[in-house]
């Protein structure tokens, strides 16, 4: 966990990029699962990178137009003793400021009579709009009258921004105690996929290997994992969102494991393997295997600082097109092919994304028609897959797809740390070699 200074760097970086736009931050809320019941509170991550505060319903003010010692203020759910005795202690005002460097804090309910003055002077109002009802209609109503007051003022009209763009931009770069995180999620998550891959043996079903997992995260201290895991065996791993993890493992069948942990402070791994159940690939699925490596291993040899994340998928996709040509399973020009999105029916999803606090994390991958440049501190993912089924039609001049490679689904991922050097593999304790996983 990091230390009340860490937070207020991050603040002080983002209040310089606001320039005299005041933010208002909203925090997650509580979501009913079923009945009384609530699903597991998950802080909104812009929040939490901003604050570090672990509660509900609490509100952000960042105030650059305002003086020194007044620019970041706190509403928080005040200390109730009869409600703490039931859902937990609160850290309330004082803890606010005491224990996470709030400025000024003052309870949640007084949000709607004192956000309008917090707000006056400021040169726009930074917010995003369409994710939280509550708090947006009172900054709408705040702007609207300040829209109504023009006629009588003269005065030119603020903008309504949302704060996304300064702040995605700020958290796309991780800084060295946000990377020891990263690297303590991806040390977790690959353990877990060792455990899985020494564990797993035809007869078992997919559950028993996710339960596995699920368990090395939490004795590690992990919050849990960071998103539905997917332990999918054999045709199931052509599913490529599969989580119902419940068939029975079979013999002969690769297992395709899509798991990662999440930390206490929210940073995520982000690994997927895939193997044979039984510890001996079949011709087929070695050969696909070999074709999916050499593409992803391809796409981190071209991972370095100038270089871009569409370039990435490009080399991929070449790679992996030329191995789908050389086993039959394409026809044609590679050129075409790839201009035509002709194995599309194989592999149809990009080769990775940004990772960080979320797991498909923040951050643009193009400005206008300029892809980002990758730098030194972004983390992504790298993960080519193939998926071989009837789900999608074979493209027309395309060869039919032999029964022997049916059910075949293999994706090979890495979190990818860019450094001065070029691609720092995060999670590559994870096994991922050909010779390493048989037995």
């Amino acid at each position: 966990m990091f230390d009340l200074h860490v937070f207020s760097q991050r603040r002080e970086q983002f209040l310089a990029q606001l320039g005299g736009a005041a933010a208002v931050i909203p925090a997650a809320t509580m979501v009913k699962h079923h009945a009384d019941c609530d699903y597991p509170f998950r802080q909104n991550s812009d929040f939490w990178y901003l604050t570090g505060f672990d509660e509900p319903d609490a509100v952000a003010l960042f105030l650059p137009h305002r003086p020194l010692g007044k620019q970041f203020v706190l509403f928080v759910l005040p200390k109730e003793p009869g409600i703490e005795i039931w859902d937990g202690s609160r850290w309330g005002t004082e803890g606010a400021i005491d224990q996470f460097g709030a400025d000024i804090a003052h309870p949640i309910d007084e949000l709607p009579k004192r956000l309008g003055d917090y707000l006056k002077g400021a040169d726009g109002i930074a917010f995003r709009v369409g994710k939280h009802p509550k708090v947006e209609s009172l900054v709408l109503r705040i702007w609207s009258d300040h829209l109504d007051s023009l006629q009588r003022s003269g005065s030119a009209a603020i903008p309504l921004v949302a704060p996304c763009p300064f702040l995605h931009r700020q958290r796309l770069r991780k800084r060295p105690e946000e990377l020891e995180r990263m690297r303590e999620a991806a040390r977790i998550s690959a353990e877990a996929h060792e455990l899985a891959r020494n564990f797993a043996r035809p007869g078992m079903n997919e559950r028993q290997v996710q339960a596995i997992i699920e368990q090395h995260f939490l004795q590690q201290g992990a919050r849990g994992p960071a998103y539905s895991s997917i332990v999918a065996g054999g045709d199931n791993a052509c599913v490529l969102h599969y989580t119902s993890n419940n068939s029975v493992l079979n013999d002969g069948d690769l297992l395709l494991i899509d798991a990662g942990c999440s930390l206490v402070d929210y940073y995520n791994g982000d690994i997927t393997r895939t193997f044979p159940i039984n510890g001996c690939f079949t011709s087929e699925q070695r050969a696909i295997y070999e074709v999916v490596l050499a593409s992803q291993e391809a796409a981190i040899r071209g991972i370095c600082p100038g270089q871009d994340a569409e370039q990435v998928h490009a080399i991929a996709v070449r790679v992996m097109v030329e191995g789908l040509l050389d086993l039959g399973l394409l026809r044609g020009d590679l050129d075409s092919l790839i201009e035509q999105g002709a194995y599309r029916h194989l592999y149809m999803h990009r080769t990775g994304h940004w990772l960080g606090l979320d797991v498909h994390d923040v951050g643009a991958y193009r400005l206008g028609e300029h892809p980002i440049e990758l730098e030194k501190g972004m983390v992504l993912t790298v993960e080519p897959g193939v998926y071989i089924s009837d789900r999608l039609p074979v493209p027309e001049g395309q060869p039919a797809i032999e029964e022997r490679w049916k059910g075949i689904g293999i994706r090979v991922e890495d979190d990818v740390l860019v450094d001065e050097q070029g691609a720092d593999v995060l999670t590559k304790a994870a096994v991922k070699s050909i010779d390493l996983l048989q037995r």
